[in-house]
């Protein structure tokens, strides 16, 4: 595959209506709307029935990252005329540094750890440490944290505490607040530690949801189960990079933001050797699933330190692909981690999807409905072509809900076995 050509944001540009975006969730989870295309739309249903669209011979895989409550907030007393006002400085941790990662070493880190950050108010932290009093177990812990270096806008923070039997999951539990998308222009409520998290989500990471899966009720996700339908799960942690909007006239001026992916050698066993219709419940566990195959493509041409491997952003336009299959690939990427002694494949993507890609193991999507201008918006037109517009002006004129909180649809590629469509 070459470099996708010149792709102008503006064709990816759409007028969302204020009414149109949920900035709270609805009151059951699979009562959001849902809409199924392929080639053009073929139904309106809700999540709740979601399971009459799925052939039998498929696997949903779901993302199940768990947003860690990532926007810490310290007090900050002022000796101004305001009478020892009080402000706050926010740190919202992005990352952990290459030192204490990957996420769930960093998770679990006990006295110190080093995160990337960004830090609102930055300008009022003149001090060399901040500080936070954590009531623990009928004692206080002191909890600090410390600029190491800034860059480009963002911060690397040392964090330390005085208990070792403490973990930073544990610090974040008690004094941490879920990072809601920034167009939510409210503080996150205690339904928010709930709603806006998957019912299966296990893996601590995420500083942003992996939204689509916010839809699956547990009795939702029993009655696919009882259809015969197969699940499985990946892992990557959504950063904040999701959010950021593409400034650059041209996508392929655009600096995709690097996620970290986590899948088992079980898990791509799977993906090499099914039938099945492989269906990504949201656009990370796609990108995640794609980003395999070239992963193993890319190995195979040029082998890396296992420590160190990543999939950059264009790789997938620009390696060699020489019609190997999917199968082939894949046991190639098996053979390696059982070189290497891996039981589990830790990598960054950047992973861009764009129109012009093409998809080498996902027969259908399931997403919500997205941001004018984004690089997801992108992954949607490299699946349905110009008809995104179709689809979203339908939606935007049928009352459907937009982004995180919203409504969603079902999009099935060509591919897609239909053997118990109905």
């Amino acid at each position: 595959m070459e470099q996708p050509i010149l792709i102008p944001i503006n064709d990816f540009d759409y007028e969302l209506p204020l009414d149109r975006i949920a900035f709270s969730p609805l009151l059951k989870r699979d009562e959001s709307k849902l809409l199924i295309w392929k080639q053009n739309i073929e139904a309106e249903s809700t999540y709740a029935s979601i399971e009459q669209f799925i052939p039998q011979q498929s696997c949903l895989f779901f993302n199940n990252s768990k947003v860690i409550a990532a926007r810490i907030l310290f007090e900050k007393k002022s000796n101004s005329i305001n009478h020892n006002a009080t402000s706050f400085i926010e740190i919202f941790c992005l990352e952990p540094t290459l030192a204490f990662s990957p996420v769930n070493i960093a998770m679990q880190a006990q006295g110190k750890v080093q995160w990337t950050c960004l830090v609102g108010s930055a300008k009022k932290w003149k001090e060399e440490f901040l500080e936070k009093k954590i009531y623990w177990n009928d004692h206080i812990l002191h909890f600090k944290a410390k600029k190491i270096k800034q860059d480009n806008g963002k911060f690397e923070i040392e964090f330390t505490w005085d208990n070792n039997q403490v973990s930073f999951s544990e610090i974040l539990q008690s004094i941490g607040q879920i990072p809601l998308p920034p167009y939510i222009e409210r503080e996150a409520n205690e339904s928010d530690k709930e709603r806006y998290q998957t019912t299966y989500a296990t893996q601590e990471g995420s500083v942003a949801a992996p939204t689509a899966g916010l839809h699956f009720s547990e009795p939702l996700l029993q009655k696919i189960k009882d259809k015969g339908i197969d699940e499985k799960f990946i892992t990557l942690h959504v950063g904040a990079g999701t959010f950021m909007p593409v400034k650059t006239e041209n996508i392929n001026e655009h600096v995709m933001h690097a996620e970290f992916v986590d899948v088992t050698k079980l898990t791509i066993a799977y993906l090499a050797e099914t039938n099945n219709s492989i269906i990504a419940v949201g656009t990370t566990t796609l990108r995640t699933i794609e980003s395999l195959y070239w992963l193993g493509l890319k190995l195979m041409q040029s082998p890396m330190n296992p420590n160190a491997i990543e999939l950059l952003q264009w790789d997938a336009y620009q390696l060699k692909n020489e019609n190997l299959s999917k199968k082939e690939v894949l046991h190639f990427l098996l053979q390696w981690m059982e070189n290497n002694q891996l039981e589990q494949l830790i990598f960054k993507t950047q992973l861009m999807i764009v129109p012009g890609y093409r998809f080498q193991l996902i027969q259908g999507l399931i997403t919500n409905f997205h941001q004018p201008k984004s690089t997801l918006l992108l992954i949607i037109a490299a699946i349905t072509g110009d008809d995104w517009k179709n689809i979203y002006q339908h939606a935007i004129e049928n009352g459907y809900r937009f982004l995180s909180y919203g409504d969603g649809c079902f999009f099935k590629f060509t591919t897609l076995k239909e053997d118990s469509l109905r």
